[in-house]
């Protein structure tokens, strides 16, 4: 991973992506219910948030093994989400 920088921008683009893919779910069924979509939503901008944090934390004694950490926990919590846009019904 090359910097901070990039690591922040992977996170607003995978997650910005996740909630792009559940507005367009959202419009294309637009006679279903939407509230298993809204709560998609609303997780992504959670982990946003969580991720976000992690980054900026300052007291990290081994920075290139946390960044690499909070990279693996984006990757892990992108594919769940995108699995739960996927089972929409």
């Amino acid at each position: 991973m090359a910097n901070v920088r990039n690591l922040k921008k992977d996170i607003n683009y995978v997650l910005g992506d996740i909630i792009e893919a559940a507005y367009v779910w959202e419009l294309t069924n637009a006679s279903k219910d939407n509230k298993k979509s809204e709560a998609i939503i609303e997780e992504a901008i959670a982990t946003f948030d969580e991720l976000i944090a992690k980054v900026n934390a300052k007291n990290v004694d081994n920075s290139k093994a946390h960044f690499k950490k909070i990279n693996n926990e984006l990757e892990a919590k992108g594919k769940a989400l995108i699995e739960k846009i996927n089972k929409l019904a």
